[in-house]
């Protein structure tokens, strides 16, 4: 990637402080409001699993994992301005790394967690580059295709992946700690490390150069920034991501199996990240995580109605969160990427 460059821009001066007592203008009532909201809302979250029971621990878990997924899916749409219908493929190469590892290696998920970040990156890599060129409902088809393809495959290498049946991932992350407390715990520490790592992101010049990519490609190719470059960096830093949460996944739901990463597992994600109004923050990514994972369960017993009903609950959450105030929302979205 040639190298962008920048113009120094000028700073207006400091003004001198009028007397020595005088000190800087007091934070907004808003912006204090937002940290003491933020800071319980983590203390809530950190002591939840002594308040509930296993069943909501686990739940939970689940919905912390499937909100790194969403997350993933949202950066792609901010950042590349694309919409990917398969996803769960990439999920579902971080859960099988993880179970793969522990299978064959006997390394715990922490150990196998950065193995399977990599090889998401990688499978991203991969993908992104024959597809370059392709755009729109193009690359959406393209994405479609490559999550119907991924059960028979599994299924064709049933040796290694187990088949039906699938893997299962038994090893402790950290011994001495009982196994709920994990899946609920490391979860919610992967969640709250991705936001940290995509805030930083978000203030570095490789995200202005993906910015500009978006924005205008004619603009950037004059700044020496290709848009295949831009292509490849979304779609491997998404399939990274997703793939984190793959093997959070896998170690929350303790199994991998084909019948977990079919086409809907990838329509599922992509509607979470519209419930999240396609947010990087913690807030906004675990709605959406919240949503995956609770709806289903909630409609378990709806039979024929729940597609209706889901359908509903979705236009429902979709309207009530577009109609809170634009600061309150500006703040559920993580602000402009």
């Amino acid at each position: 990637m040639s190298e962008i460059t920048m113009t120094n821009q000028t700073t207006a001066p400091v003004q001198q402080q009028d007397s020595p007592g005088e000190t800087a203008a007091p934070r907004s009532p808003a912006s204090r409001f937002s940290t003491i909201a933020n800071i319980v809302g983590v203390v809530f979250l950190l002591a939840l699993p002594f308040i509930a029971g296993g069943y909501w621990t686990f739940t939970l878990g689940l919905a912390f994992a499937n909100a790194i997924a969403i997350i993933a899916v949202s950066f792609l749409v901010r950042y590349g301005g694309e919409v990917s219908i398969g996803h769960g493929v990439f999920v579902a190469m971080g859960a099988y790394t993880v179970a793969l590892v522990e299978k064959y290696l006997g390394l715990p998920v922490l150990a196998s967690l950065p193995i399977a970040a990599v090889v998401g990156a990688i499978a991203g890599a991969i993908f992104a580059f024959p597809s370059r060129f392709l755009s729109g409902i193009y690359l959406a088809v393209a994405t479609m295709a490559l999550a119907l393809a991924l059960p028979e495959i599994l299924l064709y290498f049933s040796s290694v992946t187990g088949g039906y049946e699938g893997l299962y991932v038994n090893l402790d992350a950290v011994p001495g700690v009982t196994k709920g407390m994990q899946r609920y715990y490391l979860p919610l520490f992967g969640l709250i490390i991705v936001v940290l790592l995509l805030r930083h992101f978000r203030r570095s010049r490789q995200a202005m150069a993906l910015l500009l990519i978006r924005t205008s490609s004619h603009a950037a190719e004059s700044f020496g920034i290709r848009r295949s470059w831009a292509r490849l960096s979304c779609m491997a830093l998404s399939a990274c991501i997703a793939s984190v949460a793959g093997a959070l996944l896998s170690f929350s739901s303790s199994t991998v199996s084909p019948n977990s990463f079919t086409l809907w597992t990838s329509i599922f994600l992509l509607v979470g990240s519209v419930v999240s109004l396609y947010s990087l923050s913690v807030v906004g990514a675990l709605l959406g995580g919240l949503f995956l994972t609770l709806m289903p369960l909630m409609l378990a017993g709806a039979g024929d109605w729940v597609p209706v009903l889901y359908g509903a609950a979705l236009l429902g959450v979709i309207l009530g969160v577009n109609a809170l105030p634009t600061e309150l929302r500006n703040r559920l979205e993580g602000g402009k990427p």
